[in-house]
């Protein structure tokens, strides 16, 4: 009796199992089919602005307000996203002197031409926290003495052009509207509900909960063996392109990394000074571009889609070369603190494009305004 029980048990189950195989792959293979058909181009190749999106605008700069005082330390103002920096250090971008005519534009119109610049590493979470937790990194580059009038222009600024990007090929969100939605509930401490907004279906956002687990990933061996990308799209010249930042090693000394403490707080900065300041090795990395083919499914307007690759290469456009150096002192990491990136400190030739940089413009330059103002800096 026993056993032919276990024995029909056993069938069931593996009725129920194989019903269940068949209903994910049917469920899968309804995904790809629905997927494939939504993101099938072609696309605009220009921007596509939503009426509500300046009033949309103007509630993130307020939560964005929220965030950097909620996470003040002590009495100063911090940074609401990238508050941790594991350094700003000097750098060289020189741009190919092979260059295509088609991508010289803007700071890529000197093929060989060599910019002096300041790159600023760091963790994505809005309050500094020990690097061994899982988080977004980033890298924002400035270039100096680039003349030219800029689309965002302060006198502390008017000579920069900007480049900020994460270690992420795409965004959470696909939009400013979806932006307001998942900042807000991260603002009140409601983290499921940036993801769940309601107990409809309908409005969950499971693929972009899956893109956000991805951003948040381990920390890396060194700040600069990772690659950083541009995520939202930028004009260049008459291209829509993203750029991205890969490490370059072959064209720097052979080097290889002591292995680092991970349970120390800040071993990302520890990494980085043990390569430029104590073994005194340079680093080195390529920045490309990627050309939007708009036949195909590669959006101005959402970032949470990756443009294909294999439609549309990344080309090599100018090499970065951080010398070795001594980066790790109080003033310059005061220095550092007080720098503001923003994309739109940039050449008309390099325009960001997209809701979520039109966004951008609008909150750095506010919280950048806001955090100086409190921490009383020029």
């Amino acid at each position: 009796m026993l056993k032919r029980f276990w024995l029909w048990l056993g069938r069931l189950l593996g009725k129920v199992l194989l019903f269940l195989i068949v209903v994910g792959l049917l469920g899968w293979a309804a995904g790809e089919a629905y997927y494939s058909w939504k993101f099938s181009g072609p696309v605009s190749s220009e921007e596509e602005i939503p009426a509500d999106e300046a009033e949309l605008t103007q509630g993130i700069i307020e939560d964005a307000i929220r965030v950097v005082e909620q996470h003040r330390d002590n009495t100063r103002v911090m940074r609401d996203a990238h508050a941790k920096a594991h350094g700003c250090v000097k750098a060289r971008f020189t741009v190919l002197p092979d260059l295509d005519p088609a991508l010289r534009q803007g700071v890529f119109s000197e093929p060989g031409k060599t910019w002096q610049a300041w790159m600023r590493l760091s963790n994505g979470n809005a309050y500094p926290q020990f690097d061994r937790v899982r988080d977004a990194r980033g890298m924002a580059i400035k270039l100096l003495d680039v003349p030219g009038k800029k689309l965002l222009e302060t006198p502390a600024s008017a000579g920069n052009q900007d480049f900020v990007m994460f270690n992420h090929s795409v965004f959470f969100v696909r939009d400013v509207a979806e932006y307001k939605l998942n900042f807000a509930a991260q603002a009140d401490g409601k983290k499921v509900l940036a993801f769940f907004p309601s107990l409809d279906p309908r409005t969950w956002e499971l693929r972009h909960l899956f893109i956000a687990l991805q951003t948040l990933s381990p920390a890396p061996e060194s700040p600069v063996t990772t690659t950083y990308s541009s995520v939202a799209p930028f004009k260049l010249g008459n291209h829509a392109i993203k750029y991205r930042v890969i490490p370059d090693p072959q064209s720097c000394p052979p080097y290889e990394l002591p292995a680092q403490n991970t349970a120390l707080p800040n071993f990302l900065r520890n990494a980085l000074y043990q390569q430029l300041s104590l073994d005194r090795v340079p680093a080195c990395f390529a920045l490309q571009v990627q050309r939007q083919n708009p036949d195909h499914y590669m959006p101005i307007e959402d970032t949470s889609v990756e443009w294909s690759e294999a439609i549309a290469p990344f080309e090599t456009v100018a090499t970065i070369k951080v010398p070795a150096q001594d980066f790790d002192s109080r003033e310059q990491n005061l220095f550092c603190d007080n720098l503001s990136f923003n994309p739109w400190h940039a050449l008309p030739e390099h325009r960001p494009i997209g809701g979520i940089n039109r966004l951008r413009k609008a909150v750095y330059e506010a919280v950048s305004v806001y955090r100086h103002e409190r921490n009383d800096t020029d």
